[in-house]
């Protein structure tokens, strides 16, 4: 990985699965970083691990790049523009950088709002989950200025592995949407193959590796595969986070007339994990959901 030298300050809000890894890298590579979260023990690790702790309102007035990644559009939205948000102490040719995962609307909306006090903004939504977070090999697709991206290019240098500029504000979102479309359909398929494989008495795990390396080859048979055969539910993304994403998939869908026939069935899936309570698992917890209608379980034979 190319890590080039950062002289800015760079703020950082919201460290959770994602956030705590991509900014520990950034401190790891030197760069003056000052974070900012609800969970106050997680803010003093971060201290302790070279950064500075301060406020929402100290990271705007203090730092050239503020970037955050959040649940969702209304909590990012009010960071922002809320009352004592950062628009409120920014000033002219700051950069705000949402790595959160929202609709093109969203981050047009902030765009457009910013940008009126002279304020740049990205949308950058990242993909990889917590292993690729951890390893610093996220991937970054970023909608905004050129000028800004270049900015932050070398920011982002120190926890991904790639990032593409891929057209004016909005298209990152878009760009990550298509992502999760991918993502969490490959994952569910390889739930189903696995259960049918259960299913017909065949051992699953011996399944996947056999597969592995052949066309079927995959991160979700990679990641999650192992997973669902350990029935290691632990999230590194949950179907909570997903379920979110893929509303926003049909919700854009449908603004746009593009039929998701696939996409439809997926959510409908996630609404049946949601009705059986397993919105916080990860989301291999799919197979559960296979597992249920063909009556089997998918677990490694002894």
């Amino acid at each position: 990985m190319n890590r080039r030298k950062h002289t800015m300050k760079v703020g950082f809000i919201g460290l959770g699965i994602m956030g705590r890894p991509m900014a520990e890298h950034m401190v790891k590579a030197g760069l003056d970083v000052m974070v900012s979260d609800l969970n106050e023990k997680i803010v003093a690790e971060l201290v302790a691990e070279g950064a500075t702790a301060g406020s929402n309102k100290d990271l705007a007035e203090q730092c050239d790049v503020v970037e955050m990644i959040l649940p969702n559009a209304s909590i990012v939205k009010n960071v922002i523009f809320g009352e004592g948000g950062l628009m409120d102490y920014m000033k002219a040719g700051q950069i705000v950088v949402d790595h959160s995962s929202v609709t093109a609307n969203d981050s047009r909306e902030c765009y457009e709002k910013l940008q009126e006090k002279g304020i740049g903004f990205l949308d950058a939504p990242v993909s990889g989950g917590e292993s690729g977070a951890k390893a610093g090999t996220l991937a970054i697709m970023v909608g905004g200025d050129e000028k800004n991206f270049n900015t932050c290019a070398p920011i982002f240098d120190t926890y991904s592995s790639q990032a593409t500029l891929i057209g004016d504000s909005g298209s990152g979102s878009i760009c990550k949407l298509a992502n999760q479309i991918i993502v969490n359909n490959n994952i569910a398929i390889v739930a189903e193959a696995l259960t049918f494989a259960a299913k017909a008495g065949v051992d699953p795990e011996k399944v996947y590796k056999a597969i592995e390396g052949g066309a079927a080859r995959s991160y979700a048979l990679e990641d999650k595969a192992p997973m669902m055969v350990e029935r290691n539910f632990t999230p590194g993304g949950t179907i909570k986070v997903n379920h979110k994403d893929i509303t926003n998939v049909i919700n854009t869908a449908h603004a746009i007339d593009c039929p998701i026939p696939y996409t439809a069935q997926l959510y409908e899936i996630q609404q049946t994990m949601k009705a059986h309570g397993h919105m916080e698992e990860d989301h291999a917890a799919y197979v559960k959901y296979f597992e249920t209608l063909a009556d089997t379980i998918v677990e490694k034979k002894n």
